[in-house]
Parts: C-alpha cells; sequence; structure tokens
C-alpha cells in the first residue's frame, strides 16, 4: 500500500484528489493539508511515501516545503499547479510528476503510474529536494517542532547547530529546537556561506562569533552572541578564518 498525503489550499480539489485516489486498491490518503505548514507538519508526523503538491499555498509554498525536506527521507513528490509556467519549473524539479489544473482522471492516473514506477527507487526522492532549494534559494526560514506543530523561526536567529547522530539541536534566541535532520543536509538548506562548522558535529552562523581565543595545540574557543563557548577544532580553523576574514 502506498501512504499518499494530498495537499491543496482548494477544497474542491482536495477532494477530488482524495476521491479518485481512493478508487485505486493500492493507494491510501492518509492525510490532507490545505496550506504549506500543515502539509510540512503532515510529513513531519505521518511520513507518507507520496505526497500531491500544490505549489501555490498560503504561508509556505509547495517550493519552499519541499526544500525544508531532507533529501534521503524526503517522500515521493508530484507537484500540483494551476500555471503552466510553474508546471513547466515543476517537471525540470526531477519531480515523479506534475498535474496542471485543471486535470482529469486520465492525467492523474498517469501520474500514478509514474509514482508505481519509481516508488521503489530511493534515488528519486532526493533530486526535487535538492532542486527546489536551488529554486527558492537558501532558507530564510527553518521549520521548527514546536510541542505538537511546526513553526518558521528565521534563520538569522540561529546561533549554532549541534549534531546528535541523525538528528540536529538548533540553539537560535536562547530556545533550542530537536530535528530530525543530518547537519550537513541543513548547512546546505541554510547556506553554506551563512554557516560555518567548527567541529565534525557542531556549526555557527558566522554572524553570531563575537570572538575567538587560542587555547592549545591549534584549537580555539569560540565566544558566540548569546553568551555560549564552543570549541574550534583545528581541522575547521583555517575555513572559519577565512570567511571571518582574519
Amino acid at each position: 500500500m502506498i501512504r499518499v498525503l494530498v495537499a491543496d489550499d482548494e477544497s474542491p480539489a482536495r477532494d477530488k484528489l482524495q476521491r479518485w485516489l481512493g478508487e485505486l486498491s493500492d493507494i491510501e490518503v492518509v492525510a490532507r493539508a490545505e496550506d504549506g505548514l500543515q502539509a510540512a507538519a503532515c510529513i513531519d508526523q505521518l511520513r507518507p511515501e507520496v505526497v500531491f503538491l500544490d505549489i501555490q499555498m498560503p504561508g509556505l509554498s509547495g517550493l519552499e516545503v519541499a526544500a525544508q525536506l531532507e533529501q534521503a527521507t524526503a517522500p515521493l513528490i508530484v507537484f500540483v499547479t494551476a500555471y503552466d509556467e510553474h508546471a513547466v519549473k515543476a517537471f525540470e524539479l526531477n519531480a515523479v510528476d506534475y498535474l496542471l489544473k485543471p486535470y482529469d482522471k486520465e492525467r492523474l492516473l498517469k501520474a500514478v503510474t509514474r509514482v508505481r514506477d519509481r516508488f521503489g527507487d530511493k534515488q528519486a526522492r532526493a533530486p526535487a529536494v535538492a532542486t527546489a532549494r536551488a529554486q527558492t534559494g537558501s532558507s530564510e526560514r527553518l521549520l521548527v517542532p514546536e510541542g505538537e506543530r511546526l513553526q518558521l523561526i528565521d534563520s538569522s536567529s540561529i546561533d549554532w547547530l549541534e549534531a546528535d547522530d541523525n538528528y540536529v539541536h538548533v540553539h537560535a534566541a536562547g530556545r533550542k529546537f530537536l530535528l530530525r535532520r543530518t547537519l550537513q543536509d541543513l548547512l546546505v538548506q541554510l547556506g553554506e556561506q551563512r554557516f560555518a562548522r567548527i567541529h565534525k558535529s557542531a556549526a555557527v552562523n558566522i554572524a553570531a562569533v563575537s570572538s575567538l581565543t587560542p587555547l592549545f595545540k591549534g584549537d580555539y574557543e569560540v565566544s558566540l552572541r548569546n553568551g555560549a563557548m564552543l570549541r574550534l577544532s583545528r581541522r575547521y580553523k583555517d575555513a572559519l578564518f577565512a570567511r571571518m576574514g582574519h
């Protein structure tokens, strides 16, 4: 059974997709979302294997939702749009397929066939995320969990990132958020020109660094604007110094 999320801000479109998909024996619609934040929350909590994702949605667009996903664990994406120019971009994003509104049942079934063909190919999940990031640029906002919900925080408010296996602790404005992400993938999303590794399991917002103090054997102590004191490994020293103009 293929678990599907339907994300569209138009109720008739959601109803039609759910009705037609519900007629297929190997498809299960596990949730519906009416905006980008809700779609992202459903993906995070329910882990659907396929998302029919409307490009134009309030709060967070379909492209922005895709850009927030981790490439290795993202669902297969079928973009849905009412605008032809966006449909062309969606197809270029290496999504599984796209649906141009108003679509008919035959066109939907063709998209489902493409989903079935690529369902077992984990490498088919990453290109849509990678190219969505290229289309939207470095994320100015980051989705983080807040209790049972997700919220957007400004990327500029992040002081540092701390890896913990396949999770990352995001330290921002005196708060800490836990993301089920890898540090490397999060750095790619946020923009590696703004953030720099200081250790294999830590990275800092370069704008948050207030001072650097030499320690021993080439290591440094990094003082941040929030008062945190971190260790800069000599392995990453030259790269950080070059970025900071030292």
